[in-house]
């Protein structure tokens, strides 16, 4: 076993790494950005090595200064997580270069996958049924087009270097493919460098099933399923295993197809073969289709390690230092059920836009595993991804461990950003979802349900006034109160007018649009009118905040509007921090509704910004390559009278 091992990446799965080293007895040694130096991982680790600048590309992804931070630390491995140089076969090749072992892959497993195109043709000769499509290397838009017309609509186009819906389009009629690839192709070439793309036939409801593989070079074994079919923007949300309506005939077949897969590249670590499942009628063997193979430990691993009691890490850190894999298919455990959400900054309302804001608040509930790279007080920074937590539950059945789910979600508490929580706890009671009736598309049809808002009672609104007179914790009741005066004043939050009538300690009368809330603290809980409101009153600087059931956030003072528009709906402003990939307008150009205006490039993902309504562009205020912050003018038409 490795005595000192560097981690090549950060926020959460550094964190989770660093927890398992420190059980082995190994010592860790972390990397760190400018914008992360007072992170979490770096606290945790036994060491920390400055690596460069905030963007990825000047520190995390600079394998040079990451290989040189190991060697002067005398670290005898590198762990690289996932993302990043996690499937970097250069990078790999570099590390051993340099005399030290890189936990994961061989670099010419990590090329047999890296390409989707090369990955499907070598997985038929392996024997892994694959979705039909064209995976070839003509990339001529007009053979594309042709491709996908002998496919037959809808398609997916996706990046042939591609990974987490990046460079991934779909495409439901011929009129819409060539704007389709444009998009799809100029998203790629920004994250991966690799504008290819390959043609696949879309399933009409897909279920996307992934097996766990692991390997030491010359035999795999799998660790069983993972359903992650739960995706908003082709990026997961919720993962559980085993997935639902699985077979005894089912698994098995899976399972061997993808310990062919592994064992026909000589894998060695941890990694996950991706299958696109057809779940229209049930689960059967004969529909399901390799997609892809990540060469890495995935985000929703602990899942896995739930239902097995199998630490994912320190296998691969066994494996890496020599040892063989002991474990044969029959040893490994399946027991129970799993979940994992994903706890994001990100306005799910607005698209589900990354968010950034310090976390004034952050508490994760008792019983449930919390994998988080953050802490109360941390920033959630631009440059990288905008994950919070994993909130993982195991119970005996999927209905026990989806009502710990539940419970769980419902006593995260998160303050000084919008986050997804909200989206989470809604998915975690659609009644679909609780039945097992899973497919890559229920997040988008019933999209409307699952980010409506609920509108805050009169308990929760007499709470957060509560909050902000000073009076939440059941005091004396006297900050902003004048002895001389009676104990009553006006309180003003979000537009909310109310009154609030101190009658004692721990009691207090909050009237609210001419409704009285009485309001009493007993044994520590405040109830309202005669009934526990079961909620806990949190003040941040500028919010009050009201948890349980759900979460509302209130504004102590009017903040400005960013978004409002005195032109009446003609100021395009940036949502968040980035950079102007393209302005496709210019001062005096005539547009319509929904036409695009601009591409934002921010969180690793590219946004386009249209129109709001027809008009006539005014005013351009940036060029393709203008960094902006939140808030910015982009572009603004001419006003509807001028138009």
């Amino acid at each position: 076993m490795f005595h000192k091992i560097l981690i090549a990446n950060r926020g959460e799965i550094a964190c989770r790494i660093i927890d398992t080293c420190r059980r082995l007895g190994v010592a860790t040694v972390a990397v760190y950005s400018d914008a992360d130096a007072t992170a979490r991982h770096v606290a945790l680790a036994d060491e920390a090595v400055h690596i460069g600048g905030p963007a990825p590309r000047d520190s995390y992804l600079r394998g040079d200064a990451i290989i040189a931070a190991a060697q002067t630390t005398g670290a005898q491995a590198i762990h690289p997580g996932y993302g990043f140089l996690s499937e970097n076969p250069d990078f790999v090749d570099a590390v051993e270069a340099a005399g030290l072992t890189f936990i994961g892959p061989s670099s010419q497993a990590i090329r047999a996958m890296g390409l989707k195109d090369a990955a499907k043709a070598l997985m038929e000769k392996a024997g892994v049924p694959v979705v039909p499509g064209y995976h070839g290397a003509e990339q001529d838009p007009a053979h594309l087009a042709g491709a996908a017309e002998a496919i037959g609509y809808p398609v997916l186009i996706k990046a042939v270097a591609g990974g987490g819906g990046k460079g991934m389009r779909l495409v439901e009629a011929a009129a819409d493919f060539s704007a389709a690839l444009d998009s799809a192709q100029g998203e790629a070439r920004t994250a991966f460098g690799n504008p290819a793309v390959l043609i696949e036939k879309y399933i009409q409801k897909p279920r996307h099933i992934e097996v766990q593989v692991f390997g030491d070079g010359t035999r795999a074994v799998h660790l069983y399923e993972r359903d992650c079919s739960l995706q908003r923007r082709h990026q997961k949300v919720i993962e559980e295993a085993p997935a639902p309506g699985m077979t005894a005939e089912m698994r098995a077949a899976m399972g061997d197809a993808a310990v062919r897969a592994a064992e026909a590249i000589g894998y060695s670590g941890a990694g996950t073969v991706e299958f696109i499942v057809d779940g229209s009628d049930g689960l059967h063997p004969d529909r399901f289709w390799f997609m892809e193979m990540n060469t890495r430990l995935q985000v929703e691993h602990p899942v896995t390690e739930a239902v097995t009691g199998i630490d994912l890490v320190e296998w691969q850190l066994r494996v890496a230092s020599g040892e063989p894999l002991t474990s044969r298919q029959e040893d490994i455990p399946l027991r129970g059920h799993a979940f994992e959400a994903r706890l994001y900054a990100e306005d799910v309302p607005a698209g589900f836009l990354p968010a950034t804001g310090t976390l004034t608040h952050l508490h994760f509930a008792r019983g449930a595993r919390a994998d988080t790279g953050v802490r109360p007080g941390d920033a959630i920074s631009p440059w990288y991804d905008p994950m919070i937590a994993k909130i993982i539950v195991h119970g005996p059945t999927r209905a026990i461990a989806l009502s710990k789910l539940r419970a769980a979600l419902a006593a995260t508490e998160v303050a000084g950003s919008v986050t997804n929580l909200s989206f989470l706890g809604a998915l975690a009671r659609h009644e679909g979802f609780g039945a097992g009736e899973v497919d890559t598309g229920l997040i988008g049809r019933d999209l409307a349900g699952l980010i409506e808002a609920a509108e805050p009672g009169l308990a929760v609104r007499a709470l957060a006034v509560l909050g902000a007179a000073g009076l939440a914790d059941g005091g004396p009741g006297l900050s902003g109160f004048a002895l001389w005066a009676p104990l009553r004043r006006t309180v003003t939050l979000d537009g909310l007018s109310a009154t609030v009538e101190v009658r004692a300690a721990g009691h207090a009368v909050v009237t609210i649009d001419g409704e009285e809330a009485d309001c009493r603290l007993r044994t520590g809980t405040w109830w309202v009118n005669d009934r526990p409101a079961g909620a806990r009153v949190v003040l941040t600087p500028g919010t009050v905040s009201v948890f349980g059931p759900g979460a509302y956030h209130f504004d102590l003072v009017d903040p400005l509007d960013r978004q409002a528009d005195a032109a009446g709906g003609g100021l395009t402003l940036s949502p968040m921090p980035g950079l102007v990939k393209a302005v496709h307008v210019a001062a005096g150009q005539v547009v319509s509704a929904g036409d695009r205006l601009a591409v934002l490039e921010a969180m690793k993902m590219e946004h386009t910004l249209t129109a709001s309504r027809d008009g006539t562009v005014a005013e351009v205020f940036v060029a393709a390559g203008t960094q902006v912050e939140a808030g910015a003018a982009l572009v603004r038409l001419e006003e509807e009278d001028a138009a």
